[in-house]
């Protein structure tokens, strides 16, 4: 199979790059400005997918049996800073990518976010329940939904994700990974107590990508996560209990959302997604929290101080 991905340099990009090509796929992987070798890929190309002409120039050479969507704007400060940018990365391009699925008749696989939902409840969201976004790159995942699935209703599935941990090309860009770099520069991270997430590896989520790839029959909305759901303090004291460190050495400090309630009113409290009817129809298995911290890995940038601890 011919694969046309998206944000082929970041956190999820890579690891399905190498995960489709162990399975005999061949990647046409986007880049922006990263310069580095992407095992997996096949072919890549540096292309500016704000711009729709050589967006679809790139994909009509390619002429791919799917199309990958792991490209956008992902954090929400971000998103507020520079709006317009994030419009085009977060709903221009899925939108963009899905009518090139419909013309070439590619399966296109659009990923998005847990964070569509408000966070007011702790039962599990399932893939029908109404969206409420509270936060701008929250209603721009929202939209991009809709986008697509009027775009591909045939051709196209979106998958809401969660908080995602795993080890990204540059080292910076996973949680464990901030972390450590907070810890190395000296700093305290503060994490929410009372904030629930229901986190999965990039690796994890890329096997299931690489299967919604291969298959044909489910279109629409579906979820994906691990089997836990947890505190985001909670999930930092098992990143340092994987790196064996103290709390001397990797200090963390303890916040409600009743201490920061202007942060809050943008922050859900607890998404936690019904899983079971994806992970009914496919070979790939949700994993514990467990099993996913312990395959993390020292990024490049703070070895050394990493090494000086031991």
């Amino acid at each position: 199979m011919n694969i046309f991905l998206t944000g082929a340099s970041g956190l999820v990009g890579s690891v399905f790059a190498r995960a489709a090509a162990r399975r005999g796929h061949r990647v046409t992987g986007v880049v922006g400005t990263y310069a580095g070798e992407l095992a997996g890929v096949a072919v890549k190309r540096a292309v500016d997918l704000t711009d729709e002409g050589a967006t679809t120039a790139a994909v009509l050479e390619a002429f791919p049996d799917a199309i990958v969507n792991c490209a956008a704007v992902s954090v929400p400060e971000q998103c507020e800073a520079d709006p317009a940018r994030s419009q085009a990365m977060n709903v221009g391009l899925p939108a963009l990518l899905a009518r090139l699925a419909h013309h070439v008749s590619a399966r296109c696989v659009h990923l998005s976010s847990e964070q569509v939902f408000d966070g007011t409840r702790p039962a599990p969201y399932g893939a029908d329940d109404a969206v409420v976004p509270i936060n701008l790159y929250a209603r721009q995942k929202a939209e991009s939904e809709r986008a697509v699935r009027v775009a591909a209703p045939e051709f196209a599935i979106t998958l809401r994700v969660p908080l995602l941990m795993g080890d990204s090309p540059g080292g910076k860009r996973s949680l464990h990974e901030r972390l450590l770099a907070d810890w190395a520069a000296g700093k305290t991270p503060r994490l929410y107590t009372d904030e629930f997430r229901q986190p999965c590896t990039a690796d994890n989520l890329a096997e299931v990508l690489v299967e919604l790839c291969e298959r044909r029959d489910g279109c629409g909305v579906r979820h994906w996560a691990g089997t836990e759901l947890l505190s985001r303090h909670a999930l930092g004291v098992k990143i340092r209990e994987r790196f064996r460190l103290t709390e001397t050495q990797a200090p963390i400090a303890a916040v409600t959302r009743a201490e920061t309630p202007e942060a809050a009113k943008k922050r859900q409290a607890c998404l936690a997604l019904d899983i079971a009817p994806l992970a009914a129809l496919l070979k790939t298995r949700p994993q514990a929290v467990a099993a996913q911290v312990e395959g993390l890995k020292v990024p490049v940038p703070v070895r050394e101080w990493y090494l000086r601890q031991s």
